[in-house]
């Protein structure tokens, strides 16, 4: 029986290229995975940079806000927390909501009259801020409710 009839233990050059072709499509595949999660990385630090810069303006025009309730001034409160809202950046919500230590910072103890406001946050006194379904960039400083002993 003549060579016709079986076929070459090697690969022929064509299952050898079809090989190198799907191994070059996975590797630019997962380098493309990898440049993004890379870019956005560095959106996420410029960013953060940027808004440590920003948030003491944000704090004192809250301050201010307080004081005068202004309309216009509220209107540029609303309009800054949207332009950070689409940039990826939300208020972390800390008012009559449960003590977290991982988005919020006890700065002051109220004392609470009874065990089911205990661990609550009564007040902020500084708004905290973090990357929507991310990290923290500052934590929220509030005062918190405990049982007096």
């Amino acid at each position: 029986m003549g060579s016709k009839g079986k076929k070459s233990v090697l690969p022929s050059r064509e299952e050898e290229l079809k090989g190198q072709l799907a191994r070059a499509l996975a590797d630019y595949d997962n380098l493309r995975k990898r440049t993004e999660i890379e870019r956005e990385e560095i959106i996420k630090l410029s960013l953060f940079g940027f808004f440590e810069k920003l948030a003491p303006i944000i704090d004192n025009l809250r301050k201010a806000q307080m004081h005068l309730k202004d309309e216009g001034l509220e209107h540029i409160l609303t309009d800054l927390e949207k332009i950070l809202s689409e940039a990826g950046i939300e208020k972390i919500e800390a008012e009559g909501r449960i003590f977290d230590e991982n988005l919020h910072e006890a700065i002051e103890i109220e004392h609470a009259s009874d065990e089911a406001r205990e661990g609550t946050i009564s007040e902020v006194l500084q708004m905290g801020w973090r990357f929507k379904d991310g990290p923290v960039i500052r934590p929220a400083k509030v005062k918190v409710y405990k049982i007096k002993q």
